[in-house]
């Protein structure tokens, strides 16, 4: 089955909702996934666009998809982040992860950035021998933070 990866529109985001929560149960956090298919609408296609998503179709139909966003490092400059991709479990094991992960690739090499940077979590063998193939640096210094600023600590 030939596949193809495209620009996603405002109407893919209702698959791409569903991939992003797959992903989140695969991640062990289902009930992590606050946004909605209508703030992914707004937030990746409205006046001030946060987001760009790659999705990958086959048959028509969303199977994968990949978001990313530009950054911006002190040390480095222009970085590209990818937040998240997956193939749709059904799909794995045929080749499709590497195809939308080298087009992101591609996209960070035309836009000349310094860096592309993601998250692996540590449990996550699978995804970090698919990313050991490209050579990629895993961090043991650094670690993540995050604040929820509804927290009423604040």
């Amino acid at each position: 089955m030939e596949v193809q990866i495209r620009w996603a529109n405002k109407d893919d985001m209702l698959a791409v909702h569903g991939l992003i929560v797959e992903l989140a149960v695969y991640e062990k956090e289902p009930k992590e996934v606050e946004t909605t298919v209508e703030e992914l609408q707004v937030d990746g296609f409205g006046p001030e666009p946060k987001f760009e998503c790659l999705v990958l179709e086959k048959e028509e139909k969303v199977i994968g998809f990949a978001l990313i966003y530009t950054a911006y490092s002190t040390w480095k400059g222009k970085a590209l982040y990818l937040e998240d991709f997956l193939v749709t479990e059904t799909e794995r094991g045929k080749g499709y992860g590497k195809l939308i992960f080298d087009k992101v690739l591609s996209i960070a090499k035309e836009r000349k950035v310094r860096r592309m940077a993601w998250q692996v979590l540590d449990w996550n063998k699978p995804a970090m021998d698919f990313y050991k193939k490209y050579d990629t640096y895993f961090s043991e210094e650094w670690l993540n933070c995050r604040i929820d600023p509804r927290n009423e600590s604040f």
